[in-house]
């Protein structure tokens, strides 16, 4: 049980950081501008949870492969991940412009949550959250239990989207949280490496 819980915690927290200034955190407040926030949250979820079921299935392909082979490709990931994350952050690229957006009809149903899980379904392949869900478990991690941290971690950030996005926008560096979550992939790409 500690294990399960400790590779939930790892895939939790590493998610959480690199997707606060990603593209689902800019996506999910604009979708909730266009749609009711309960409909969106649901479609994104719901997107969350297929996109976490297919990096662990990758992942677990990737675990396949010979184990030296495997955890360099797990210090590939890490490092491509801390390589984004660290450019995204001295590039300052934020996309306030997106999220000042003016509110549009308010729309709600099955419209909000088909249209809230196409969007972030498209937006999420070989994103960075994905890439280090596969990485995680590749590596070794229990893969149900980076599946669960991974998704409560996209479910956490893509709540936090709806209910304070723009509030948090205001008030939060965004380039700091990139260069914090570009060094938790480094960090892990250096212990990873150490350990092949």
């Amino acid at each position: 049980m500690i294990s399960f819980l400790a590779a939930a915690g790892t895939a939790f927290i590493l998610i959480v950081p690199v997707e606060l200034p990603d593209k689902t955190f800019i996506a999910t407040l604009i979708l909730t501008t266009k749609y009711r926030p309960l409909a969106v949250w649901l479609g994104v979820i719901c997107a969350f949870f297929v996109q976490c079921v297919v990096a662990v299935a990758f992942g677990r392909l990737i675990g396949l492969l010979p184990h030296e082979i495997v955890k360099w490709v797990v210090v590939a990931l890490f490092l491509i991940g801390a390589t984004i994350l660290f450019r995204s952050a001295r590039s300052g690229d934020d996309d306030d412009g997106e999220a000042d957006a003016a509110p549009n009809t308010v729309r709600s149903g099955l419209r909000a949550v088909v249209a809230s899980f196409l969007v972030l379904f498209a937006a999420e392949w070989g994103d960075l959250s994905q890439l280090l869900t596969a990485g995680l478990v590749a590596k070794g991690n229990n893969p149900y239990a980076t599946f669960v941290g991974s998704w409560l971690g996209l479910v956490l950030v893509s709540g936090l989207a709806v209910l304070l996005g723009r509030w948090l926008m205001k008030r939060v560096r965004l380039e700091l949280v990139r260069y914090v979550a570009a060094g938790i992939c480094a960090a892990l790409a250096v212990v990873t490496a150490i350990t092949a």
